[in-house]
C-alpha cells in the first residue's frame, strides 16, 4: 500500500509524540520523589543541609545548563537525551546504597548534569521535528500533553511510593527509581532526528553560544521571552521540593504524605492539558492566571487544612500552565540553529532564581513555619503579573 503525502507527515508526528509522551512519563516516574526530602531528614540532615543539597542541584544546572544547550545545537540532541537519565540513575543508586550528606550531594550533581543535558535539547528536537513535518503550530498542545505525561508519571510514582515504601523502605523506592531512569534512556534512543548538524570543531559549541547571546541582545522580544521563563518557573519549582515537609507540618502522617502530594500533582496534570486552548490567553490573560495562582498559593498554605491542600493543587496547576505558555512564546521567537542554546539560557535564569529561592526559604524557614514561607513566596508571582499587565498596557498605547 502506498501512503499519500498527507499521511506521511501524520505518521511522523505520531511517532514523535508517542516517543515524547513515553519518555516524559518515564522521566518523572520516580518513586523517590515524594520521600527523598524525608530520606534526607531521617538521615539526620538539618533544614540548612537539605536546602544546601537543593541549591547544589540547581548550581550544577547553572554551571552546565548553557554549555550543554550549545552542545545540543552542535551535536546530536537525541544522544544527550539518553545519556542524561543514565547519570541520574547512578545518583539515585548512591542515595540508597550509602545514605549520607556526601552521597546525597554527589547524587544531586549527577541528577543536575543529567537534567542539563536534556534541558533545551528536548524542546529543540521536538519543535524542529514538528516544524519539519509542517506541524509547528501543534507545539503548545504537544508540549502541554508531554508535561501532562510527566505529571501522570509523577502521580503514578507517588501513588506507588506509599505501598512500595511500606514493604521495602527507601531501598525499594530507590531501586524502582533506578530502573525508571534506565527505561527512560532506552526510550530516548527512539526519538527521530533529521536535523542537519553543523560541522563540529574545537569551538563549535562556543561559537553557537556567542551567536545565540548576540540574538538576545539584538532582539527585545526574545529577551522578554527569556526573562519570563525564570519569573514563572523558579519559585514554584523550588517550593515543590518543600511540599512534603509542609504537608507533614500540617499534621498528616508520613504514610499519608505521598497521597496528598499525588492530589496536588493531579491538579497540575489537568492544568497542563489546558495548554493548547490557553495559548489564546495573551499577555493580559497570562497576568491574570499568575495573579490567581499566587493568591491560591498564599491562601492554601495559610489555611493549614485539607482544603488548603486543594488550593495548593490549583495554584501549582496555574503555575505549570503559565510555564508551558512561557516556553511556547520563547520557541516561537527563536530560530532552529540556536533553539537549544537559547532555551538553555532561559533554563539558566530559572536555575539561578531557584537557587536564590532555596536560600530565601532556608533563611525564612529558620524562624517561621513552612506555611508562612509558602505564603510569602507567592509575592514574586504577583509582581510578575503586575509587570505583564503594565507591559501589555504600554504596548496598547498609541
Amino acid at each position: 500500500m502506498t501512503l499519500s503525502p498527507a499521511r506521511v507527515p501524520e505518521i511522523g508526528v505520531r511517532r514523535l509524540t508517542a516517543t515524547l509522551y513515553g519518555y516524559s512519563f518515564l522521566d518523572d516516574f520516580v518513586l523517590l520523589y515524594p520521600v527523598y526530602a524525608l530520606l534526607f531528614a531521617d538521615t539526620g540532615m538539618s533544614l540548612w543541609q537539605i536546602s544546601s543539597l537543593f541549591a547544589l542541584w540547581s548550581i550544577t544546572g547553572v554551571v552546565l545548563e548553557v554549555p550543554s544547550g550549545a552542545w545540543a545545537d552542535a551535536v546530536s540532541r537525541r544522544r544527550l537525551l539518553w545519556i542524561g537519565p543514565l547519570l541520574t540513575a547512578v545518583g539515585f543508586g548512591l542515595w540508597v546504597a550509602v545514605p549520607s550528606y556526601w552521597a546525597f550531594a554527589t547524587g544531586f550533581v549527577l541528577w543536575g548534569a543529567g537534567g542539563a543535558l536534556g534541558s533545551g535539547a528536548l524542546e529543540a528536537l521536538v519543535y524542529d521535528e514538528l516544524d519539519r513535518l509542517g506541524a509547528a503550530d501543534r507545539y503548545a498542545r504537544v508540549m502541554g500533553r508531554s508535561r501532562a505525561a510527566r505529571l501522570v508519571g509523577t502521580v503514578a510514582s507517588i501513588g506507588l511510593a506509599g505501598p512500595v515504601f511500606a514493604r521495602g523502605g527507601y531501598a525499594a523506592v530507590g531501586a524502582a527509581s533506578f530502573l525508571a531512569c534506565v527505561l527512560t534512556a532506552l526510550t530516548a534512543t527512539r526519538f527521530p532526528e533529521h536535523r542537519v548538524r553543523p560541522e563540529t570543531g574545537g569551538d563549535s559549541w562556543a561559537t553557537t553560544l556567542r551567536t545565540g547571546l548576540a540574538e538576545v541582545r539584538r532582539d527585545r522580544a526574545v529577551r522578554g521571552a527569556l526573562l519570563l521563563m525564570p519569573a514563572v518557573a523558579a519559585v514554584w519549582g523550588a517550593l515543590d521540593e518543600y511540599t512534603p515537609l509542609l504537608v507533614r507540618e500540617i499534621g498528616f502522617a508520613e504514610a499519608t504524605v505521598p497521597y496528598l502530594i499525588m492530589l496536588i500533582w493531579a491538579g497540575v496534570t489537568a492544568g497542563s492539558l489546558l495548554a493548547g486552548p490557553a495559548e489564546r490567553l495573551g499577555t493580559r490573560g497570562l497576568a491574570a492566571l499568575l495573579a490567581g495562582a499566587a493568591l491560591a498559593l498564599a491562601v492554601g498554605a495559610a489555611a493549614r487544612s485539607p482544603a488548603g491542600i486543594a488550593l495548593l493543587s490549583l495554584a501549582f496547576a496555574g503555575f505549570q500552565l503559565a510555564e508551558v505558555l512561557a516556553d511556547v512564546r520563547l520557541q516561537h521567537r527563536i530560530d532552529e540553529s540556536r533553539r537549544a542554546t537559547l532555551t538553555s539560557v532561559a533554563s539558566l535564569g530559572t536555575e539561578l532564581a531557584t537557587v536564590a529561592t532555596f536560600g530565601v526559604y532556608a533563611l525564612l524557614g529558620t524562624g517561621a513555619a513552612h506555611s508562612t514561607v509558602f505564603a510569602v513566596l507567592a509575592v514574586p508571582y504577583l509582581v510578575t503579573a503586575l509587570a505583564l499587565a503594565r507591559s501589555r498596557a504600554a504596548t496598547a498605547r498609541p
